[in-house]
């Protein structure tokens, strides 16, 4: 018997460490011959602490939300007794959150302890590796590659092995195949995800790509605010050392590759190509013209290949199993998996994967359960900076490439930020441009000036400052700044306002000429009062931290507006819905 406790970064956050701590404090004091290892995240970041039990026939009983003063119960009942822990127990409605998934890239995660290589050899890993470097020349890698459909998974979706394909024939001593890990859209951690929970399976397929574009090195560049994954990398990439699968000679074979780490500073722009190459050789990240592509001068001036974590993570996968198998999944042109990062007001966040082409419908209700405190579903913004809002009425939009284009958002890394009534969709447009604002190099005028300009106006109207002749202004900024900036950052940094203009328009001109937030989100643009249902509590009376709420107890207590600063805590406070905003 063994117990498995999830110690990603989520469940980390919510107490893992101090739950497994307890399971090995009580496993001693009652002498248990039982192990306690660790796992990545499963992906039902809702549950943790996550921690799942198998007896000796290898038979998984999953427990979730195990906080420290929960295991005393699951050690006695399961452990010594051999019961389960009925009250701990993961139900019958979140097993669904898995089974309704179909796992490539998320295959282990979860199921495997990433810092052991034996475990991921174990599940057939490097196998892929071993069949490409012995038995496959470069164009059977790539041809096999190109069969799957794969399609880059950061965000542009273009075709991986037609950039393998140009990084192989350009000709060179020296060849870099470089892995975007600095994923930076608000709401997404698919990439941190696999990192922290299946490194080897990244590092594998960037072996295989570097096998068939002919090259020797591979950089990692990994945003350095994921310390965990950065640790587990760096033990995986000592394992495969100690294995022989990086460095010299790879099975035997004349194909020499290693592998480094670059952490970086979590700047958004390089999550464009040439920034980020820009990065790794010292400079500060700004793009550059293209061409030159990467593929044919990239790295140092050599010919250097981009891809994701994400896409990488599907290449073992598909060498293993066939091209053909992974391309019997999802769309004619969008072919294969997706893994998406469920967050916002969404009552089961986490990591989902699903085939390509299954609707927005469900992945939202199906698999994440639908809307937190069951409030109206209002849109979900994919994409992350660079997409858009996806209104409700477009909730049956096929989840692939071409048709989350056509709604004016774009696919994107993986980010589903899910919105209820109560999000003020001039607002949100006003949080993304204002983060894409900050993150601009500022190499060209339209994006560093024209994204403050749009600023400016959104911020204005959702402080109830709004003016005739604003939304047309920011359709004219928007499309003078796509058009007149150099790399994707500024060229997609508009989507969020014209996508919430396209679907929300009454939004804008409710805030514009009613004065009024029609989510009653905006502060300047809201009110609380009390009604009849006051039971005279206090309660919010002793929450409020400026002291504008006045009453007798048993009565009916006011707000003194002047003094209001609309931070909402009385609504949260009271029990009787008698606090409302108007």
């Amino acid at each position: 018997m063994k117990v498995i406790i999830g110690q990603g970064s989520c469940g980390v956050a919510t107490g893992a460490k101090k739950t497994a701590a307890e399971f090995e404090r009580l496993i001693i004091e009652k002498e248990l011959d039982i192990k306690v290892d660790i796992t990545g995240c499963v992906g039902t970041c809702y549950l943790e602490p996550i921690v799942d039990i198998y007896d000796d026939n290898d038979n998984m009983t999953r427990y979730v939300k195990v906080k420290s003063d929960k295991v005393a119960e699951i050690v006695e009942k399961h452990l010594v007794n051999g019961e389960i822990a009925s009250d701990v127990a993961i139900s019958d409605e979140d097993k669904l959150f898995i089974e309704k998934q179909q796992r490539v890239v998320l295959r282990n995660c979860g199921l495997i302890n990433p810092e052991k290589i034996e475990e991921y050899i174990s599940v057939g890993g490097y196998e892929a590796t071993r069949k490409v470097v012995t038995s496959m020349s470069q164009d059977e890698v790539i041809e096999e590659i190109k069969v799957s459909g794969l399609r880059g998974r950061g965000g542009a979706g273009f075709p991986t092995w037609f950039k393998w394909n140009a990084a192989k024939k350009n000709q060179g001593e020296q060849k870099y195949i470089v892995c975007n890990a600095d994923e930076g859209d608000p709401g997404a951690f698919m990439d941190r995800s696999v990192l922290e929970g299946d490194p080897h399976s990244l590092i594998e397929g960037m072996i295989i790509g570097g096998y068939a574009m002919g090259a020797s090195e591979g950089v990692i560049y990994v945003r350095a605010e994921y310390p965990l994954a950065i640790h587990r990398l760096e033990i995986a990439m000592s394992q495969a050392r100690e294995k022989g699968f990086l460095g010299k000679n790879i099975f035997d074979s004349e194909f020499d590759f290693d592998l480094r780490i670059k952490a970086g500073a979590g700047a958004f722009v390089c999550g464009e190509e040439t920034a980020l190459i820009a990065s790794l050789e010292g400079e500060r990240g700004m793009p550059r013209l293209k061409p030159p592509f990467p593929a044919e001068k990239g790295y140092w001036q050599k010919p250097t290949n981009i891809n994701n974590v994400e896409t990488y993570a599907n290449v073992a996968w598909i060498i293993a199993n066939g091209g053909d198998a992974f391309g019997s999944m999802g769309t004619d042109k969008s072919k294969g998996t997706k893994v998406f990062a469920l967050a916002g007001k969404i009552k089961k966040g986490g990591l989902v994967e699903v085939p390509m082409g299954l609707p927005l419908k469900d992945v939202i209700f199906g698999i994440g359960g639908g809307i937190k405190k069951d409030k109206e579903f209002k849109a979900v913004q994919m994409g992350g900076p660079s997409g858009g809002c996806i209104p409700a009425k477009l909730i049956d939009t096929p989840v692939d490439y071409e048709n989350i284009n056509k709604t004016g958002a774009i696919v994107g890394s993986g980010g589903m930020i899910v919105m209820d009534e109560t999000t003020c969709m001039v607002d949100m447009a006003r949080y993304f441009l204002d983060f894409t604002r900050k993150e601009s190099c500022g190499k060209c005028n339209y994006c560093r000036i024209g994204t403050k300009r749009m600023l400016e106006i959104l911020e204005r109207i959702t402080n109830g400052e709004g003016k005739d002749g604003d939304i047309e202004l920011l359709e004219e900024l928007a499309i003078k700044i796509k058009d007149g900036s150099m790399c994707g950052l500024g060229q997609t940094a508009p989507n969020p306002v014209l996508t919430t203009i396209k679907y929300f328009r009454n939004e804008y001109e409710d805030h514009i000429y009613n004065k009024k937030c029609t989510a009653k989100s905006c502060k300047n643009l809201i009110s609380f009062n009390i009604t009849d249902n006051c039971k005279g509590c206090t309660a919010c009376a002793r929450k409020c931290p400026v002291s504008a709420i006045s009453g007798e107890k048993k009565e009916m207590h006011v707000i003194d507006h002047d003094k209001c600063i609309k931070c909402g805590k009385c609504e949260e406070t009271c029990k009787f819905n008698a606090i409302v905003r108007d």
